[in-house]
């Protein structure tokens, strides 16, 4: 495998190092990269995966980069579930009509599908240095008066292994890449607070919270994303397939003195 990897943010990152663990060749593309050495390596690609959110209205990675991206053999791109919207805590699956299509997130994976790529979306990301034990060690957990409000997550981990089985079959198409329980932010917290000894914050409205925006579009949605298509045509099973077995080994690999770090900065392919 010759991957070219656009976005090696926190998630990109794990997947390059997860391939070249296994054998393949992976150049990194990052915002700063030399165009002509980027159409260079393309050329000699046999994989294309590009974790890069849309820039406005369009996707800077299919602007600058589409004609070379369509001639490689395996094309794979990661999406959100926000795609679908608010479904009042239903679950929905990748048959599901996209919500808000002229969303720049909904353009960028219609033009993604448009090229033959494999779609990977994907709920709430977390994994090491980037979960509910960073904001509780950082002072930034919230608890919100939002009982009926369910999510679906996913381990960094989780992801990796699902792009690399997609990397060795399963067709072009959509894939949700989430765990087996949704379940509310609330749980996570109160979860997490115990398993590390923590005060639990108080449960407050929507506004006194007063949450940032990235964080009021976070519980402006509700959803269940079910994930029996990876299952089925990638053969993929999540190592962490709740929130409880990921936040376990979290705390099992994190030493009490890294709990009282600050949370890491959230990277640019978080979704």
């Amino acid at each position: 495998m010759r991957l070219v990897l656009f976005g090696p943010g926190y998630t990109g990152t794990r997947i390059a190092t997860a391939a070249e663990a296994q054998g393949a060749v992976v150049i990194r593309v990052g915002r700063t990269a030399d165009p002509i050495e980027v159409r260079g390596a393309l050329a000699a690609a046999t994989h294309v995966l590009s974790t890069a959110p849309p820039d406005g209205d369009t996707d800077p990675i299919l602007t600058a980069y589409g004609r070379e991206i369509a001639r490689v053999p395996w094309i794979g791109y990661l999406s959100s579930t926000g795609v679908y919207g608010d479904t009042g805590g239903a679950w929905v699956d990748e048959s599901a009509a996209l919500v808000g299509r002229r969303s720049p997130r909904n353009s960028a994976d219609l033009a993604w599908q448009g090229i033959g790529a494999r779609i990977f979306r994907l709920p709430g990301i977390y994994g090491p240095g980037r979960s509910i034990l960073d904001r509780i060690a950082g002072g930034q957990a919230h608890r919100v008066a939002l009982p009926d409000q369910v999510f679906s997550r996913v381990h960094v981990d989780d992801i990796t292994a699902a792009v690399l089985a997609a990397a060795e079959r399963g067709d072009p198409g959509i894939y949700n890449i989430a765990d087996d329980l949704p379940a509310p932010q609330n749980a996570l917290v109160e979860f997490a607070c115990t398993a590390l000894g923590q005060p639990l914050p108080p449960l407050l409205g929507l506004e006194e919270a007063q949450l940032s925006p990235a964080a009021r579009a976070f519980y402006a949605e509700n959803r269940r994303v079910a994930n029996g298509k990876a299952k089925r045509e990638l053969g993929w099973r999540p190592l962490y397939p709740t929130y409880l077995a990921g936040l376990r080994a979290l705390i099992a690999t994190t030493s009490p003195a890294s709990t009282s770090r600050p949370p890491a900065a959230a990277s640019t392919d978080q979704t």
